[in-house]
């Protein structure tokens, strides 16, 4: 493994700080998340069609970069560290390589260039609110409790001479209100041959205009257009920088990701996403514990406590030096993972546990003005925390890595009576 960045990874750091750093501190962030999107569609616009972001890990030949997840899980490090709202997580991160792996060549086609240049944001939504246990993070998601097992509860799929239709709910959709593209987890087959299948359901008429010798041609997507019988509802949650929406779908027309034959190992493909959406969720948590461990640092040294600055007492400076370690140890964690997503799960875990205890420590070191409202030291406490109910726990991811690696015997015994247990 070659530990050093290249340069033009290291352009893509600096570019985006520098950017962000102009364009989302704290007051355009309480003020994005305001918006009917959760986000500000012109820095998002600027993200996409200036920077690429949701197209750096996607084939060239769809428009993207043809980059490696490093250079995502770098690009999610920075907007970590400014908490910014983007819809960046659950496009590039969650539903493009879905497609991309699973998606038939006209799907792809019609879907993909148009994530790439950012007219298209897309949600995963899965039922019973676990994104971790369907991403395989916290259990072995082959397992039916996550998506109902194919009883009541869940989303039911079923096949008539209209095409697919959808039945069920999903909650705690990231982006799911203003997502242009939904990918629903749905199981089809009945109890107790149900399996799970990954289905599209467009919220906006997906036809992709193209210039070819002067004249638009419309590239076909096999995505229905419309959207009968789907309500979305944004919902309140602890961390306004991840908005999140419960899904409805009553009767709703769907679209199969793949076809059939093609999508019998959809559990393993979530899985695999899984892996490489851990890595770059842990690039992001060490982002946004590094700047609010930076801005705890800037405020001890202009803090003064009995004549002196207060960062210039022993006591704080031994607090700092530790967080310090572990900020630098949960990124170094996160690097290696971006390099090998099968450390993900593991670097996860370091990573939220790191972003927790900073983000608590910078309210203490702050003082008084840490617990107002005002401050922005609370979103980064909100953002630990509501990552960890999205993707953790903490023990848990630990535990199912456990489990895989065989430190507690037989994997398949062991992960049976976890799966029981759970």
């Amino acid at each position: 493994m070659d530990a050093a960045f290249t340069a033009e990874q290291d352009e893509i750091r600096r570019t985006l700080r520098d950017l962000l750093a102009r364009h989302a501190g704290p007051g355009e962030v309480r003020a994005a998340v305001r918006t009917a999107e959760g986000h500000d569609p012109a820095l998002w616009r600027r993200l996409a069609q200036g920077l690429g972001l949701p197209g750096l890990a996607l084939p060239e030949e769809y428009g993207g970069a043809g980059c490696t997840p490093t250079e995502l899980a770098l690009a999610c490090e920075e907007t970590g560290r400014a908490l910014l709202p983007s819809p960046l997580l659950a496009t590039a991160v969650l539903a493009a390589p879905l497609i991309t792996a699973l998606g038939t060549p006209s799907q792809r086609a019609g879907l993909l260039p148009r994530i790439a240049d950012g007219t298209l944001t897309a949600a995963l939504a899965v039922p019973g609110g676990s994104m971790a246990a369907a991403l395989g993070l916290t259990g072995d998601n082959r397992s039916a409790p996550w998506s109902g097992g194919g009883r009541a509860g869940g989303v039911q799929a079923r096949h008539g001479d209209g095409g697919w239709r959808l039945y069920g709910e999903a909650d705690r959709v990231l982006d799911g209100h203003s997502a242009g593209l939904l990918l629903v987890a749905a199981h089809t087959g009945g109890y107790p041959r149900s399996r799970t299948l990954l289905f599209l359901v467009p919220t906006e008429f997906h036809v992709r205009a193209e210039v070819s010798g002067g004249a638009p041609t419309e590239v076909p997507t096999d995505v229905p257009s419309g959207t009968e019988g789907l309500t979305r509802t944004r919902l309140t949650s602890l961390d306004e920088t991840r908005p999140l929406a419960r899904v409805e779908l009553r009767d709703t027309p769907a679209a199969l990701l793949g076809t059939e034959a093609d999508t019998a190992d959809v559990c393993g493909a979530l899985a695999a996403t899984g892996h490489t959406a851990a890595a770059v969720l842990a690039a992001e948590a060490v982002g946004a514990a590094a700047g609010a461990l930076e801005r705890t640092v800037a405020y001890v040294k202009e803090r003064e406590q009995f004549g002196r600055a207060i960062g210039s007492f022993q006591a704080v400076k031994h607090r700092l030096a530790d967080l310090y370690v572990r900020v630098e140890a949960a990124r170094s964690a996160a690097y290696y993972a971006a390099w090998d997503p099968a450390a993900g799960p593991l670097a996860l875990a370091q990573a939220l546990e790191t972003g927790r205890t900073v983000a608590g420590e910078a309210v203490q070191l702050h003082g008084g003005i840490g617990f107002t409202w005002e401050h922005e030291a609370h979103l980064y406490v909100k953002r630990a925390a509501a990552d960890e109910l999205l993707f953790g726990p903490v023990h848990r991811l630990r535990d199912h890595a456990a489990v895989r690696a065989g430190l507690f015997g037989d994997v398949s015994s062991r992960a049976l009576a976890h799966e029981v247990a759970v």
